[in-house]
């Protein structure tokens, strides 16, 4: 049998244990939550910096992002439908399910980045940088595609792809 003393140290230290239960709980389960989707909804965002950020399901529904970077950025399930994309920087974003209908990507960087699954049958591409690119089973408008395929190149280093193939080129 214990003597008083550890029995005492057991009454005092256990409540203080688990009163701090909850609080480490809380607190690692906060770590594991996934990104809450934020609404940037007709936001006037001009050269803002969302570079390497985690928006996954956020909405940048008609929001003026001309010069906005969006490097590296996890940008899956994202809406930019009727955004200005304008001389965007989305080297590298991953794009994948993104709606990017009636979206102006003129003169944009989309070097590297993964479209995959997206929605831009409006989109305009007039200017825009696509090296390396993966459209797989982006929807298109038939012009836009012609128009793709005319500067088309490079090979995708996430997926493996190439450009034109993705677009369907040949």
């Amino acid at each position: 049998m214990g003597s008083r003393h550890e029995h005492d140290w057991f009454h005092l230290k256990v409540p203080h244990l688990l009163l701090a239960l909850p609080l480490v709980l809380l607190l690692v389960l906060g770590v594991m939550l996934p990104v809450q989707a934020t609404d940037y909804n007709k936001e006037f965002l001009v050269g803002s910096d969302f570079s390497g950020r985690v928006l996954t399901d956020s909405s940048f529904t008609k929001a003026n992002l001309r010069n906005a970077n969006f490097s590296g950025a996890d940008l899956k399930g994202v809406s930019f439908f009727g955004a200005n994309l304008e001389a965007a920087n989305l080297t590298g974003a991953d794009l994948r399910q993104a709606t990017l209908d009636v979206v102006r990507f003129t003169n944009a960087d989309l070097t590297n980045a993964v479209l995959e699954g997206a929605f831009a049958v409006n989109a305009t591409f007039d200017g825009a940088k696509v090296d390396g690119a993966d459209f797989t089973d982006v929807d298109l408008r038939r012009d836009a595609q012609i128009s793709l395929c005319k500067k088309a190149q490079g090979v995708n280093p996430v997926t493996g792809r190439s450009t034109r193939q993705t677009l369907d080129c040949d």
